[in-house]
């Protein structure tokens, strides 16, 4: 069934993609998102709303409808970690009913590294799993269990991907999967290596993966050195070579770092748009909230 998104459109239509990401915060106020979209401006396509990513937050869902009110297109995140079938196939059919026509889906970080260690997973199905369920819901108006849709549902339904992780035969067999399992739309994890992703993505296209869905590329604009290399070592989507730390130390004091980080950060968005069959740019903002207006600029340029 076609989905009328903003998003489904311009896959449809071949367009060169800019989506950016919000990170709702611990609060049960709109005007948290409302400040959250300021930034970003009306020529952003989708906006991400992050699901608990880095911790506790508002609902991603109800973050979701308090963006589309703002008058932008969400992409709904969901995550494994905390939700059975049961409630990720009642969350897809809420979001739904608040108009929410993007999906995208997570595992999740474990939950170490969101602040809550003593919290328990639950893991039921994994991110080709859901995918799988989200597209069928979409594609045969049917739950998991072969239950029946009733009325209106469609999603586009997107996913995420490391093009840092080894060895790439097996990066390209779980991104495949995720494409066969019915994802339209795949956002990378931060690049600050643009020749070690344009070999990832060289084999993406030897396996014809970049003609069934769309790639966008994840950039995101780091603020210091100590920032740099906290990302690197906790989180292991996070390939940030030893140049680019070095490059942000001799560039000086905390506030030169973070303007280096920008610079760095509009170099690679630049370098990234040369690539032939990239689908788009997807703007990270990390733990801060919040980008450049110069990144914003150079994706959009």
């Amino acid at each position: 069934m076609k989905v009328e998104s903003k998003l489904a459109s311009k896959l449809t239509n071949g367009d060169f993609i800019v989506t950016a990401e919000i990170l709702p915060g611990v609060s049960g106020d709109g005007e948290v998102i409302e400040a959250a979209l300021e930034m970003l401006g009306k020529g952003i396509t989708a906006v991400n709303v992050a699901d608990n990513c880095y911790g506790i937050g508002m609902s991603s869902i109800a973050a979701s409808a308090a963006v589309l009110k703002a008058g932008f297109e969400p992409i709904c995140q969901m995550v494994t970690r905390d939700r059975n079938r049961i409630a990720l196939q009642s969350d897809l059919l809420g979001a739904a009913c608040l108009g929410i026509k993007n999906i995208m889906c997570l595992s999740g970080y474990h939950q170490v590294l969101t602040g809550c260690p003593e919290s328990a997973n639950v893991y039921d199905i994994d991110s080709i799993q859901f995918i799988e369920i989200a597209s069928n819901m979409t594609e045969k108006k049917t739950l998991a269990n072969g239950t029946k849709i009733e009325r209106q549902f469609a999603m586009l339904v997107g996913a995420v991907a490391n093009p840092f992780l080894k060895p790439i035969e097996l990066n390209m067999l779980r991104l495949a999967k995720k494409v066969e399992a019915g994802a339209k739309f795949i956002q990378t994890g931060a690049i600050y290596d643009v020749d070690e992703f344009e070999k990832w993505f060289d084999a993406a296209k030897a396996e014809g993966i970049t003609s069934k869905a769309a790639i966008l590329a994840g950039i995101e604009p780091l603020n210091s050195v100590a920032e740099a290399q906290k990302l690197r070592d906790t989180y292991t989507d996070y390939h940030i070579p030893d140049s680019i730390i070095d490059r942000l130390k001799k560039s000086g004091d905390e506030a030169s770092q973070k303007k280096e980080g920008v610079t760095i950060c509009v170099e690679k968005i630049k370098k990234l748009k040369q690539i032939k069959g990239l689908r788009g740019i997807h703007i990270l903002c990390g733990s801060r909230g919040k980008v450049s207006s110069e990144v914003i600029t150079a994706a959009l340029s």
